[in-house]
């Protein structure tokens, strides 16, 4: 770390770093002609190029910040935690100070400190431009503050806060847009013992935590909520899509499309009344067009160059209800098949014959003598992928199903993996640990319970 660090803890700059805010200015995002900034050329030179770049580009993120109304729903945040502090120095901190740390925390990401740790070795100005001071706050000050907000729950308070504004940066185009949901888990290496899971990633199963993030129908993120790793997205999904209707106030989710880890019967069927849910159908109820019923006629989804690559068709499939005995869930279906891929047609034997069983009897044993050649089996007839996408909702035509829910690939899968660095997604904050219930004694306990009832 170049410089000497501030022994107070109020920041990390170097000892021979200029101010960008002037020396007069008490409020956080004013702009004064006195101070350092514009004073002389001189001081002007002593600045790197890189620096005045950060500088330029952080000044820009500010006035997003503050257009579109970010700035003004932190000072919000402010007034509620400090209505629920629960520590004396978050109750008796000042405005100004509580609002620059929440802005530190905002946009720590944008100068490339993925952590509170990192603020340690953090020596540019665009960090303490964006949050309205001298010198950018410090690893002890910013990571004491983190804890404080999150003892006194201002963690729920800023997730709120987060849902409200972006549902009214990126409003709906129509009451029945689509509404995305993925899972993400977050790999957490600890020595203590944390739930697992698999890091879709990586291909590993390791200790983790879970997000659950929700998309409009072009990829913007508006809500994500944490929870331990083992979170199935059926139990997430409905606690997300509750806890953000109620930040803003309203019922707003009426099309939800998700991967076919939710494809669960009793989750649909709960859902159903209120909303319409549509996940891809998993591999192991179906195996060909015969496992389906009503089958319409294909029509073209998407085609290149000409040739037909994708067509679609109306279908239907009934899954059954666990724990409620006879009890069918009738699904519509839009059934893709893609003329790309193919695959080979299912076998309808329980165990594959043996490797001789279509040779004569003299023929079946001329390998005992060496004298036997081994001819290549016939391949089997290949057939077209089928991508089976249900819904709750019968009216829903086929056409406009499957183009809603191949959006999602574009609008959810990729973007994930963009905001990975950016928004640090794979970055966990803080060292608390706190124990957690084994979810498999739960779970046993449980059924247990049901028994002696």
């Amino acid at each position: 770390m170049s410089g000497k660090a501030r022994n107070d803890g109020e920041g990390a700059a170097g000892g021979d770093r200029r101010p960008v805010w002037g020396a007069s200015q008490s409020g956080a995002y004013q702009s004064g002609a006195s101070g350092t900034w514009g004073q002389s050329s001189k001081k002007k030179a002593s600045l790197s190029e890189s620096q005045w770049t950060e500088s330029a580009g952080s000044l820009v993120l500010l006035a997003a910040a503050q257009a579109t109304g970010l700035v003004q729903e932190l000072a919000k945040v402010g007034e509620a935690t400090l209505a629920a502090a629960t520590t004396p120095r978050l109750g008796h901190s000042r405005h100004t100070t509580r609002e620059q740390l929440l802005l530190t925390l905002l946009f720590m990401p944008m100068v490339g400190v993925q952590r509170t740790w990192n603020l340690r070795s953090y020596t540019g100005d665009g960090l303490a431009l964006l949050s309205g001071r001298r010198q950018a706050y410090g690893y002890k000050h910013t990571e004491r503050f983190l804890s404080q907000l999150a003892k006194s729950g201002g963690d729920e308070i800023v997730t709120d806060s987060l849902a409200r504004w972006t549902t009214q940066l990126w409003p709906l185009p129509s009451p029945s847009a689509a509404y995305y949901i993925d899972g993400h888990k977050k790999a957490v290496y600890s020595d203590k013992i944390l739930p697992r899971s698999l890091i879709g990633r990586v291909g590993k199963i390791l200790g983790c935590r879970a997000l659950t993030l929700l998309m409009d129908e072009v990829g913007h993120p508006l809500f994500v909520l944490t929870a331990r790793g083992d979170d199935h997205l059926t139990v997430g999904l409905p606690t997300l899509v509750n806890r953000y209707e109620r930040a803003i106030g309203h019922k707003q989710v009426s099309l939800l499309v998700v991967d076919r880890e939710a494809m669960s019967a009793p989750l649909l069927k709960d859902l159903s009344p209120e909303r319409t849910v549509i996940p891809l159908l998993r591999s192991d109820p179906y195996k060909d067009l015969e496992s389906f019923g009503n089958v319409g006629a294909f029509v073209p989804l998407a085609s290149d160059d000409g040739n037909l690559v994708r067509e679609v068709a109306s279908a239907t499939f009934a899954v059954s209800v666990p724990e409620q005995k006879g009890e069918m869930l009738s699904l519509a279906v839009a059934l893709i098949r893609d003329w790309r891929k193919q695959v080979p047609l299912p076998t309808t034997d329980e165990q594959p014959p043996r490797w001789n069983a279509d040779l004569d009897s003299e023929t079946r044993w001329q390998w005992w003598f060496g004298h036997f050649v081994a001819t290549p089996a016939p391949p089997l007839p290949p057939q077209p992928k089928l991508i089976p996408m249900v819904s709750t909702a019968t009216t829903l035509p086929p056409l406009d199903m499957a183009q809603t829910y191949t959006q999602r690939w574009v609008a959810q899968e990729n973007i994930i993996r963009d905001f990975l660095l950016p928004l640090g997604l794979d970055t966990n904050h803080g060292y608390a640990k706190t124990p957690i219930v084994n979810s498999e004694v739960l779970k046993r306990r449980a059924v247990l319970q049901k028994r002696l009832e």
